[in-house]
């Protein structure tokens, strides 16, 4: 039975303990209270088979930015919006264009690291207190703190699908390509996306070549879930069935509202399981919490070490 919905009111804001430089994708937020941090802290030493749910808001103290966050997100510093499914499928200029930003922004995409929050949630695992992970995130963060029990969502930057003949490939191996293809074109990077894309303008990728499925000659697109597009079915089965197997869900850094992540608030509902949330900000699912903490992801489940 979920019991009363409460809000922890927020707390004296005090210094953050986020790494210096990396408080640029950060949206403002007073450091969790000691009150905050013992409510959460029971809700999950109750838990002995955790299901986990992590967003945007989860990366951001590794220096990657969300969609939207006041004032830092990607829609609150730019007129930007991401890349849409039906426009990469239908057009050459539109894959060409992205894949040169993509190209010049890989770099430091591909360079960030786990943060405080990634290695809590792998000690978790490792304690067999988290049953499943479910990351809504295309970074590979979660993946390069080793997580194991772990299913993206949306797949992952760091792969590569073919369109025609399914292929996967590693993201690397493009990047080399792109560098043989293109040996004297060159752009200078922009304000980076949370998908590794940055901004370039059009007449800059003109002369930038994209290579072809070197298997079959298809087109090549990240092994990401693009706006439009939809999550395949077989993974959504398979993370309702981990769902049915948790006795109650944690959402860390995510607003919730895209459906593909919502749905499984509403199917905990359902089931009548605890549900807490840690993000900066509203969410789709306040209503459906027992328990709602604003804080950044990191530096509170630092807090709570050990458990």
């Amino acid at each position: 039975m979920r019991l009363p919905w409460r809000a922890v009111p927020p707390p004296v804001r005090t210094v953050s303990s986020v790494p210096a430089g990396r408080l640029n994708f950060v949206p403002a937020c007073s450091t969790a209270d000691g009150a905050s941090l013992e409510l959460l802290r029971d809700f999950v030493s109750r838990a002995r088979r955790l299901f986990v749910i992590t967003g945007a808001g989860f990366s951001t103290e590794s220096g990657i930015p969300d969609y939207r966050s006041e004032g830092v997100g990607l829609y609150a510093r730019t007129d930007r919006r991401p890349m849409q499914h039906a426009e990469f499928t239908r057009c050459a200029k539109s894959r060409q264009r992205y894949w040169a930003r993509n190209f010049v922004g890989w770099p430091q995409f591909s360079s960030h690291q786990p943060n405080r929050g990634h290695a809590a949630l792998r000690r978790w695992e490792d304690g067999g207190r988290l049953h499943w992970l479910l990351t809504q995130n295309v970074d590979g963060l979660h993946s390069k703190a080793g997580q194991k029990r772990l299913t993206e969502l949306h797949g992952c930057s760091h792969r590569v699908t073919c369109l025609g003949c399914g292929d996967v490939t590693a993201r690397e191996d493009l990047q080399r390509r792109f560098v043989s293809l293109n040996p004297e074109w060159t752009a200078q990077a922009g304000a980076v996306a949370p998908d590794g894309d940055i901004f370039l303008e059009d007449e800059q990728v003109l002369n930038f070549r994209v290579p072809p499925c070197e298997r079959c000659g298809g087109i090549l697109k990240p092994n990401v879930t693009f706006f439009g597009d939809t999550v395949d079915r077989a993974t959504v089965r398979f993370v309702h069935n981990r769902l049915a197997e948790s006795d109650s869900v944690l959402v860390l850094g995510s607003s919730l509202q895209v459906y593909s992540g919502y749905r499984f608030l509403l199917a905990a509902s359902d089931r009548k399981m605890p549900v807490a949330i840690l993000n900066i900000g509203p969410t789709r699912a306040d209503h459906l919490a027992e328990l709602k903490v604003s804080g950044r992801c990191g530096e509170v489940l630092a807090a709570l070490q050990p458990l």
